[in-house]
């Protein structure tokens, strides 16, 4: 009961929505919102069978290459029971499940080298014996417990399950609880065949309107990422005139959106995030679909971290322009408006290398290092660590207009030229470039956010996306790793290169 009264009192969830969607009784609303239980949940886990007994007896044996098609699999119930498991263990527990898993259900390494010993002495023989002892490799590289995978998988829910399953190998790997060579591998096996599973003809577009299930309308608010949603006429106006909502959905998860994708339409191309989602937007107003030729991508999410490197949402994007170009025959422009997560970061650690040198500054010019210098005092490097770090710099009107220029180049410098691996560095300019769109225009001051200003000093870029030209981008960008920009970025750039030495 005091769950519902702080829906109610939020305001997020009304009852006009409760009654669109059916919804007329307290437990229907709180339904959602609650875990989904079954009285079999309530059990204690696995009576009588402790971890390696459960694993022992789910985990099916790989048997012999000759009998590779009539092994016997484990009984479903058995299957059930170790997903009910695994569920009900602590973070802790399923990372030891895990690597015993990982580790003691893997492949026979001594069978794979006498089967590859045997590929070696095969190599001057014909082809069929060749393609045969290579066939026998595979299966007897394949690990015992991704047998287990594949049957989960045929289970109502399994996909979802390994799709969690996942994203605690990923927690573990990210946490540095472990090293294991064995979680990597089960991560990479993994991720195969869930790129596998959520290829593009399996996936759903479908486009999220205030009519769409509450649930669903409630799990995009709780997935966004980018702008969080404030409240229910904040996510009624993200899918209301003049917006559209998009997600991909797949048939063994449903209800489940896996990756969002919100879009503005509007006459031109944004260069601020509060002209897109500030409050006092009309959530009432009519579209003029003839006065509408552009579309504003401003905040895609994904929704599963088990699917972390699956290709989702360059896909969604390829998928929602041709879907606005069939409903807008006439709209020529489609453009990102995108964060720049990262930058602050990177900039501090440009100004500490600065403050170490004592000798002036090599990514100011001398004119903007003197004026900021009168605004600061003494150590101007030092000073401006300590105004980025508190946002503080924000406050003197006259210090955001003197740093305007230098941090867009500075910004400009580090999304064309830092570089991992050969590619940008910033994982949302790679994103983006890697799908085929160009580099176009950094906006100053177009997220004044506390959030937009800690990560980027409150700008934002365009990434645009010219239909015709994005495959060859896309494709001369990850073979040579050259970025397409536009003249504002390289013109900054070069004024940045003439007195940088970064």
């Amino acid at each position: 009961m005091l769950r519902f009264r702080a829906l109610c009192t939020t305001g997020f969830l009304t009852q006009q929505m409760c009654q669109r969607s059916g919804w007329h009784r307290k437990s229907d609303l709180l339904r959602p919102f609650l875990p989904s239980v079954t009285l079999s949940q309530f059990k204690q886990p696995v009576a009588g069978l402790g971890m390696d007994e459960l694993l022992s007896s789910v985990v099916p044996s790989l048997g012999t290459y000759e009998t590779r098609d009539k092994n016997p699999p484990p009984r479903e119930s058995q299957i059930l029971e170790f997903m009910r498991y695994y569920r009900g263990l602590a973070s802790q527990d399923k990372s030891v499940l895990l690597e015993k898993l990982a580790s003691g259900y893997g492949a026979d390494h001594e069978l794979v080298a006498d089967v590859g010993t045997r590929l070696l002495d095969s190599l001057q023989r014909d082809a069929a014996t060749v393609l045969q002892i290579e066939d026998r490799l595979r299966y007897y590289l394949t690990p015992r417990y991704k047998v287990l995978l594949n049957y989960l998988s045929r289970l109502e829910g399994g996909v979802k399950f390994l799709v969690d399953l996942r994203a605690d190998a990923l927690d573990i790997l990210e946490s540095k609880v472990t090293d294991s060579p064995y979680i990597r591998e089960m991560n990479s096996i993994l991720k195969y065949m869930l790129s596998e599973w959520f290829s593009v003809g399996l996936l759903n577009l479908e486009r999220v309107t205030w009519h769409s299930p509450c649930e669903l309308l409630q799990k995009i608010s709780e997935y966004e990422a980018v702008h969080p949603v404030r409240n229910w006429a904040d996510i009624k106006r993200r899918v209301g005139p003049n917006r559209r909502c998009f997600v991909f959905m797949h048939g063994a998860m449903p209800g489940e959106p896996l990756v969002v994708l919100h879009v503005a339409l509007t006459d031109h191309i944004s260069s601020n995030i509060q002209d897109i989602v500030r409050e006092i937007s009309s959530m009432d107003t009519d579209e003029e679909a003839e006065k509408i030729d552009t579309a504003i991508f401003y905040s895609i999410s994904s929704s599963q971290k088990g699917l972390q490197g699956v290709e989702l949402g360059n896909v969604l994007i390829k998928r929602v322009l041709r879907e606005l170009q069939g409903e807008f025959p006439h709209m020529k422009h489609f453009s990102s408006l995108s964060p720049i997560p990262g930058f602050t970061s990177w900039l501090l650690g440009a100004l500490s290398s600065q403050a170490k040198e004592m000798s002036g500054s090599d990514i100011f010019t001398d004119a903007e290092y003197q004026e900021i210098s009168e605004i600061v005092g003494s150590s101007p490097m030092e000073s401006l660590k300590r105004l980025f770090s508190n946002n503080e710099w924000v406050r003197s009107e006259r210090l955001v207009n003197i740093l305007e220029k230098p941090l867009m180049k500075l910004c400009a410098w580090y999304l064309y030229k830092e570089k991992h691996r050969g590619y940008a560095l910033n994982p949302v300019a790679n994103f983006h470039l890697q799908n085929g769109a160009v580099l176009w225009r950094l906006n100053w001051m177009a997220d004044k956010s506390p959030r937009g200003i800690t990560n980027s000093c409150g700008m934002m870029v365009n990434y645009r996306y010219f239909p015709e030209d994005t495959s060859n981008n896309s494709a001369q960008y990850l073979a040579t790793k050259h970025i397409e920009a536009s003249e504002q970025i390289l013109n900054f750039v070069s004024q940045f290169q003439k007195n940088s030495k970064l």
